[in-house]
């Protein structure tokens, strides 16, 4: 079964590690271009999930949470065996905006084309901005205290 056809049915990780590697194996089958949004309560794990992304794509430098920046880029170091080439990562932290008024001037739209991936935590902020296709990954904390993860809408017909 395919890391997407798991998040679909829902996963459950015991640790940061577990779901660092669910979203590194995630990104060798995400398609060129997506938009993930990521929902969530503080806490639930979107920067770690982030964070695993960016390994899958082989991105090195740290990946940090981007609430007081809004937004961070990063780009994949070509050359890594099983690495897609040229992927790029921009992560989004919508926590601090008020709506998709606040987003139009950040020229976001850059980022929802060809190499790139846009994650984007607290979509909810910027919903009427998401394009329509985007995948959206929800994020918990289960009664264990595991981490549960299940993905919807990946494709535009399953809305």
């Amino acid at each position: 079964m395919s890391v997407l056809e798991q998040l679909r049915s829902g996963v459950s990780t015991a640790s940061a590690a577990q779901t660092r590697a669910i979203a590194a194996a995630m990104a060798a089958e995400l398609p060129a271009e997506v938009t993930l949004a990521l929902h969530g309560d503080l806490g639930v794990g979107k920067t770690t999930f982030v964070q695993g992304l960016a390994l899958g794509f082989g991105i090195r430098e740290p990946v940090t949470s981007p609430t007081f920046t809004l937004y961070r880029i990063y780009r994949a170091i070509s050359g890594d065996a099983g690495v897609p080439g040229g992927r790029m990562l921009a992560h989004f932290d919508a926590y601090r905006l008020e709506g998709q008024g606040q987003a139009e001037p950040l020229a976001l739209e850059e980022f929802l084309t060809t190499p790139w991936c846009l994650a984007v935590e607290w979509p909810d902020n910027v919903a009427s901005w998401l394009p329509r296709e985007a995948w959206h990954l929800h994020l918990g904390i289960a009664g264990d205290l595991t981490h549960t993860l299940k993905l919807r809408g990946h494709a535009a017909t399953d809305r």
